[in-house]
């Protein structure tokens, strides 16, 4: 029976870091689908401009794409980092109940653990980048003189028959 309650007790901190990390994923894959939203807005909007004759807002939305993606890669780093950091709080779960009946297993888990927190800590890093830089695009299209004469916000056109 004690053995029962250490492994329940070898699971508590490991599962709140779960949790945790889990909450991060969310938040940060609701981030990445609005910046690929977006990005995905301006590619139309610069095709059409292109496919349009007009070069000079082409060229305007080229530079906020490249901007876009800037952000769009930090977070897919930002996630891929979480999401590793997740997997690793899962196996030092498994490996701590391990632990309990061949204490090599338990060294691993801390081992994992830490290499886990790592990897979070690495993810918090790009998320603060990609939060510092969220305004950036909005700030340099507010500043550039193309787009104030555009008139309406770039929409995507669905090709359907009319």
């Amino acid at each position: 029976m004690n053995d029962i309650s250490r492994l329940f007790q070898a699971f508590v901190a490991p599962a709140i870091f779960f949790s945790a990390t889990s909450l991060l994923v969310l938040s940060i894959n609701v981030r990445l689908m609005g910046i690929v939203s977006r990005l995905r807005q301006y590619v139309h909007a610069k095709y059409d401009a292109a496919k349009s004759g007009r070069d000079q807002e082409a060229d305007a939305y080229t530079a906020q794409i490249q901007s876009i993606e800037h952000r769009a890669e930090l977070m897919r780093r930002c996630f891929l980092y979480t999401l590793v950091a997740l997997g690793g709080t899962i196996a030092a779960c498994l490996l701590l109940g391990l632990g309990l009946y061949w204490n090599n297993a338990a060294l691993l888990a801390v081992i994992v653990f830490v290499a886990a927190m790592v990897c979070l800590l690495a993810a918090t890093w790009y998320y603060i980048r990609e939060v510092t830089l969220a305004l950036s695009s909005v700030r340099d299209e507010a500043r550039d003189a193309r787009f104030m004469d555009l008139g309406a916000p770039p929409e995507i056109r669905w090709d359907s028959p009319q």
